[in-house]
């Protein structure tokens, strides 16, 4: 696949965290999820690459589910190559956390739990809807076409809700707790830059403060 010079410069920073069979697929699967409309799944991509009748179709959702790389090691390299780009040496890293309810059904979603549906919920009514619940960080940055701020999602992180947590059999992390992990992570990431943290009324905990 013959790419422009200046994503193959972007695309560079990770290609040393996959295998090189692994790397090809994601580099067709990141071309074509840019490229497609409505929900961006792996089938959505792979029809925009014309790659939709591949009888070899199930390794490019292996990439997701099988193959061996790590989620956190390309969100550590991410944030690096983000903050190289766009934050001026010594300066302030500025970061938003916030939560996004991820609809899905289906019996082997173990994670799914009913939550708060921001979308649909108003101040006088609140409505709940099944879904995966993620925790996003993002970098906050002032683009060069633009005078408005925009916040670039580098980490996510699923929480579950005490009842998902108890039938997983396993100890349940309040919002705060799971926050307070993030922070430090990002802290390991970035040693040396002085970091701001912004969130709304559910991150303004005691707990958090102190870490």
């Amino acid at each position: 696949m013959s790419l422009p010079s200046p994503i193959i410069t972007v695309l560079a920073h990770f290609e040393p965290l996959f295998t090189a069979p692994t790397w090809k697929k994601v580099v067709i699967l990141l071309v074509g999820t840019l490229l497609a409309r409505g929900r961006r799944t792996v089938t959505a991509a792979l029809r925009q690459m014309g790659l939709e009748m591949d009888t070899h179709f199930s390794g490019f959702h292996q990439v997701l589910n099988r193959a061996r790389w790590s989620p956190l090691e390309v969100s550590r390299r991410l944030l690096q190559v983000l903050v190289q780009t766009f934050v001026r040496a010594g300066g302030t890293v500025e970061i938003v956390m916030d939560e996004t309810l991820q609809r899905r059904w289906g019996p082997k979603i173990s994670k799914r739990g009913h939550c708060r549906d921001s979308l649909l919920s108003s101040k006088e009514h609140s409505v709940s809807s099944s879904g995966l619940r993620w925790v996003t960080m993002a970098l906050v940055v002032t683009l060069p076409w633009t005078k408005l701020r925009w916040a670039l999602p580098f980490l996510s992180v699923l929480t579950t809700t005490p009842k998902v947590s108890e039938a997983l059999n396993k100890r349940h992390k309040t919002l705060a707790r799971l926050a307070q992990q993030m922070v430090m992570v990002v802290r390991r990431w970035l040693p040396d830059v002085s970091i701001k943290v912004i969130g709304d009324g559910a991150y303004s905990v005691i707990e958090l403060g102190l870490a």
